[in-house]
């Protein structure tokens, strides 16, 4: 079984928003010969580009992208679905002998690929989601998420208090079966093996690439992006549109908020999240390469990382 593994090289790239994961990923696929799956829970969305600061046609031209753009925002996609995909798609990339890079800041995307969760097989409660999502409107968020603390400690530290449809999720679970929504989730490794880079830099520099990109989003059009998607007919209160930068503008454009107002809840949201991303990813997690690109030589020591890896994976499949 482990030769069969080693056989199957999966390479991650995680770490918080901001951190330049694109820009690695991409060096590191072309070099390689790799293609990019996202483990980013907001690209799957067409439409949302600028907001979720997509790669660019450009640089989806370099090498081959997967998962970007696979459903409208009315329409997302369930953890089983998002799995479903992202291992077909990395078959498709091992079969043309290229290398798999999963790429994302998404925690719960990562690592349930590279752990190999099998999802509670609960399905949707209409009727008891529209009483917790009433519920959410009326008390907020954090009401819901503090049951969830009561009930699943260990869920509810994984999920940020302001993901409303993930919270009602884990909440449906243990009303449906009885039991904590974080025991529930068998693992059963896939036949990969995996090297995870994980890129981080010193919180200042990052929340400092954070300001300048939320700048560049609002120089490249996000005001008129979620314009247009508003327009388009989509519900603001979707989960696409309720993501970091998006519920920001439409708070803005349906007069609740300054636009200053806006951007600043915007710095702030995305502070929250890379703190939450960090709870995902963890610096003392064995199992992750970390490497601060702060640092002059961190690119250098990544590629030699993955040229080791890719090497042992080699001499291990001529051995079978």
């Amino acid at each position: 079984m482990s030769q069969v593994r080693e056989e199957k090289p999966l390479i991650a790239i995680v770490g918080p928003t901001a951190v330049g994961k694109t820009e690695i990923s991409l060096e590191l696929a072309e070099h390689f010969q790799g293609e990019i799956i996202s483990a980013d829970s907001r690209l799957i969305y067409k439409g949302l580009d600028i907001g979720t600061d997509k790669p660019s046609p450009e640089e989806q031209a370099r090498v081959p992208h997967h998962l970007i753009d696979v459903t409208p925002p009315d329409k997302p996609l369930s953890l089983a679905e998002y799995m479903e995909m992202a291992y077909a798609a990395i078959e498709e990339v091992l079969r043309r002998g290229h290398v798999p890079f999963l790429v994302g800041g998404t925690g719960q995307y990562v690592w349930a690929v590279v752990e190999g969760w099998h999802v509670p097989k609960v399905p949707p409660d209409e009727e008891l989601r529209r009483r917790l999502e009433a519920e959410a409107r009326e008390k907020g968020a954090e009401a819901l998420y503090r049951r969830l603390q009561g009930l699943d400690p260990e869920a509810a530290a994984l999920m940020d208090p302001r993901n409303v449809r993930r919270i009602i999720r884990a909440l449906e679970v243990i009303e449906h079966t009885g039991r904590p929504f974080s025991q529930q989730r068998r693992k059963v490794p896939p036949p990969y093996a995996t090297l995870i880079i994980g890129l981080t830099r010193p919180r200042e520099e990052l929340y400092q690439r954070i300001d300048q990109r939320i700048d560049r989003m609002l120089k490249r059009g996000l005001i008129e992006e979620v314009k247009a998607l508003l327009e388009a007919g989509y519900d603001p209160s979707l989960p696409a549109l309720t993501g970091i930068g998006y519920r920001q503008i439409v708070d803005y454009l349906q007069g609740r908020v300054s636009l200053e107002e806006a951007i600043r809840a915007m710095r702030k949201a995305t502070r929250r999240y890379v703190r939450h991303q960090y709870n995902w990813f963890r610096l003392n997690d064995p199992r992750i390469h970390w490497f601060d690109l702060s640092h002059p030589e961190a690119k250098e020591r990544i590629f030699h990382v993955v040229e080791k890896f890719l090497t042992h994976s080699r001499r291990k499949r001529e051995d079978l």
